[in-house]
């Protein structure tokens, strides 16, 4: 199955400073039909304003993979972490026991990101945080592991779910296949231009849902990004 969850549907809150829309229910979105795919709940595409962001508050027990599309963001928790994340880099946060922490745009620029949550595998584990950077150009063509809770991913920042977020670099005409468990679930956004996966056609910024397929195809109509989740 390949369900294409068009952007314009997407659950939207303004607040100025954060202009969001929300691929699952989330905050004053709700939605019963979009409350997550498998362990996947939350994805939000978020334009944050120029030295602004969201000061501190808490979470506990789940996984949070932030993408940085455009601009960067600089975390700080009460762990004693900090650091900028900027554009085509990852970091997570493994939310644990508990963490406060704060996500700001310092920056002269707008930040563009996508902010995912999975469910964790391990509650009430020790929390932590991570960040590296991942050059566009290593994923040029093919999918790369960002972060993953897999031990076989060791170049990937590490997570506390069965689960792979991976990115890939696609030029126009360019096809990208990955291999799936069909009984997993897997949901991909193409950043920048349409794609077509096993030529079903997305636009950019639309939400595609997949479960039960063994490979997909992913054919780029025009240059963009494709980010994906693996999850149970």
């Amino acid at each position: 199955m390949i369900d294409i969850r068009p952007f314009d549907t997407l659950g939207h809150a303004d607040h100025g400073w954060l202009n969001a829309r929300h691929h699952f229910s989330f905050a004053n979105y709700h939605d019963p039909a979009r409350m997550g795919w498998g362990a996947i709940r939350v994805w939000n595409d978020d334009e944050i304003a120029a030295r602004s962001g969201f000061p501190p508050h808490p979470h506990a027990d789940m996984e949070i993979i932030t993408y940085v599309r455009t601009g960067a963001i600089t975390h700080q928790d009460s762990m004693g972490n900090k650091g900028r994340t900027a554009a085509g880099d990852v970091q997570v946060m493994s939310a644990g026991t508990g963490v406060r922490h704060s996500e700001f745009n310092l920056e002269d620029e707008t930040t563009t990101l996508f902010q995912i949550w999975v469910i964790t595998d391990k509650p009430g584990a020790e929390p932590g945080w991570g960040a590296r950077q991942f050059p566009k150009d290593d994923r040029e063509g093919s999918f790369v592991t960002l972060a993953s809770g897999f031990a076989e991913d060791s170049d990937a920042l590490g997570i506390n779910a069965a689960a792979r977020i991976m990115g890939a670099t696609l030029k126009a005409g360019e096809t990208a296949e990955l291999g799936l468990d069909p009984a997993r679930h897997v949901y991909l956004v193409p950043v920048d231009a349409p794609i077509e996966v096993n030529g079903v056609r997305a636009e950019p910024r639309d939400g595609v849902a997949i479960t039960g397929e063994e490979t997909i195809a992913i054919t780029a109509i025009g240059n963009t990004e494709v980010v994906l989740v693996d999850a149970r």
